[in-house]
């Protein structure tokens, strides 16, 4: 009896240990104001700090797309979307080898493409293109990146 109650207490801390320990990336909800000091975070980084913060400043755009999409909001979605484009891009352009956290950034990125390709199945078919181009940016990205961690 004694032996089985060791046991419980053994699983259930472990459990408890490891669900306190596994985090999200959608575990904070991001809003206007954490991508406003996001950019203005990068706007000041350096240049091998600002991979991973574009990165970021990506997937938290895309999480605030995803509720104003599913909110009714869809030309506020669709903005965020282009801009969204235009970050990835201007990422992809940006990636270097001395770059910090790249795997990270990385990481990051293919759960961005993960959730945005959620968004293209649930989307209407006029929304998709919109999506369809925005996750390409994004893979785009994401394996600019990925060979830039598999060169160093």
């Amino acid at each position: 009896m004694r032996r089985q109650v060791q046991l419980a207490v053994l699983v259930l801390s472990t459990a408890l240990a490891l669900q306190a320990r596994a985090s999200s990336f959608d575990d904070k909800t991001p809003d206007q104001q954490s991508i406003a000091a996001l950019k203005a975070r990068i706007s000041q980084a350096q240049p091998r700090e600002q991979c991973f913060l574009y990165a970021e400043l990506i997937h938290q755009m895309t999480e605030v797309s995803l509720q104003q999409y599913q909110a009714g909001e869809v030309d506020k979605a669709g903005d965020l979307l282009k801009e969204i484009q235009q970050i990835a891009h201007r990422m992809h352009l940006a990636t270097s080898d001395n770059d910090k956290r790249l795997k990270n950034a990385e990481i990051l990125l293919r759960h961005t493409a993960f959730r945005l390709n959620e968004m293209l199945h649930s989307s209407s078919s006029e929304d998709r293109p919109l999506v369809e181009e925005t996750l390409a940016q994004v893979n785009k990205a994401e394996s600019e990146t990925m060979m830039q961690v598999f060169r160093k």
